[in-house]
């Protein structure tokens, strides 16, 4: 027989009158070794009647039942997580339906007074014969201490990422500081010695320095999800759409053709940063090609993916493809970007549980596609039976 404690009889749930204590066979008989091993486990064990009457407990289930005779008056004594506070019904389903069910990181507070993390699984025990539920198995599993080592890891590489980001960002804000002082020491000997004749340059150049500052600063707060955008809800067309209006001048200028290939139907996602993604990787594409090109951006519904895809026929991508979203990394001269718009790019995509990835174009030239998961985007229309989505296709040169 088990030595595990057994707490009483009853009838049970369907009203069936249980064994007394002195006659009560254990739900299930054990060898020596078998009792050892369930009394060693490091996993608690509690087994319950129909009723949810504790039967049977391993030590490592202690902490969790005090005085309770019940599995749900022991859960919903301790638990602090409103999402499980029901545990009659919880527990009662699993017996009832005869499927398991996984409870996971339950916060419970024990008898000391320490918020434990838990994973349970609840499993429905049957007869011999295998056609009768009987009760019901409770597996514990304390998982407070693997959740603190994971956090405390959050924690390092958090500091990390920082400490690594500080440094860069020191390095590229003191470039233009020491031009700016330099030509400010400049400046104060022109006036000192009364050669004025290129002290208006002095701060114009000064000036210039100041303005890269104030970018880099800018991009910074943006990347730290600062920025905001004027769209709410807009559909991901008219994101687009909207981009290649603000980016027009400048493709004209840089002798660049921009083809659009919009899937109609297709979503939009809520309090959209898109806008400052689209532009960006339009910004990108268009500095790509300093002797003119074409860029193609395609929207598509694919699967259970909103998919928007950009296709310049620029110098392409570099050989590590996996820097270029770190920040301050870029292949541009000095004034012509900060290298934090590929990483604020990322960062808002990955918001909406959504990827950005890069290659490189057959024919040469780079691609960068953006998927976002349906489930993060809103106002979808569905496509009919039958029907093939339709294309809208526009062309600006």
């Amino acid at each position: 027989m088990s030595p595990l404690t057994h707490h009483g009889s009853g009838p049970d749930r369907n009203g069936d009158p249980q064994p007394s204590p002195e006659r009560s066979a254990k739900p299930h008989e054990f060898s020596e070794a078998g009792q050892r091993l369930f009394q060693c486990l490091s996993l608690g064990l509690v087994v319950f009647d129909r009723r949810l009457q504790i039967l049977d407990h391993n030590p490592a289930a202690a902490f969790l039942l005090s005085n309770h005779t019940s599995i749900d008056k022991a859960l919903t004594a301790g638990t602090i997580d409103a999402q499980y506070e029901d545990w009659n019904k919880a527990l009662g389903e699993v017996v009832e339906s005869g499927r398991q069910r996984r409870f996971e990181q339950v916060i419970y507070r024990d008898e000391q007074h320490r918020e434990l993390l838990l994973n349970l699984l609840c499993i429905a025990l049957t007869n011999s014969d295998g056609n009768k539920v009987t009760g019901g198995a409770l597996v514990i599993e304390d998982i407070t201490a693997h959740a603190s080592m994971e956090k405390r890891l959050a924690v390092s590489e958090r500091m990390a990422a920082v400490g690594k980001l500080a440094a860069r960002v020191a390095h590229e804000l003191n470039n233009p500081l020491d031009g700016i002082l330099r030509y400010l020491n400049l400046g104060l000997r022109a006036i000192a010695t009364g050669k004025t004749d290129k002290l208006e340059d002095y701060l114009i150049q000064g000036r210039d320095g100041l303005l890269r500052m104030a970018e880099i600063v800018r991009e910074l707060v943006q990347f730290s999800r600062g920025g905001q955008t004027p769209f709410d809800d807009a559909g991901i067309n008219a994101v687009v759409e909207e981009a290649i209006k603000v980016m027009a001048d400048k493709a004209t200028q840089a002798n660049v053709s921009i083809v659009c290939r919009l899937q109609n139907d297709m979503p939009a996602v809520r309090g959209t940063h898109l806008f400052q993604v689209f532009c960006n990787l339009i910004k990108n594409a268009i500095d790509a090609m300093p002797d003119g090109g074409r860029l193609t951006i395609t929207t598509q519904l694919v699967d259970t993916e909103a998919v928007v895809r950009f296709e310049d026929t620029g110098i392409g991508l570099p050989d590590d493809l996996t820097r270029i979203f770190e920040p301050f990394f870029t292949t541009k001269e000095a004034d012509k970007g900060t290298g934090l718009g590929l990483a604020i790019c990322r960062d808002i995509i990955e918001k909406y549980n959504g990827k950005i990835t890069p290659q490189r174009a057959p024919e040469g030239g780079a691609i960068f596609t953006i998927q976002i998961p349906l489930d993060s985007c809103v106002a979808v229309r569905p496509i009919r039976a039958g029907t093939t989505p339709t294309t809208t296709q526009s062309h600006l040169t």
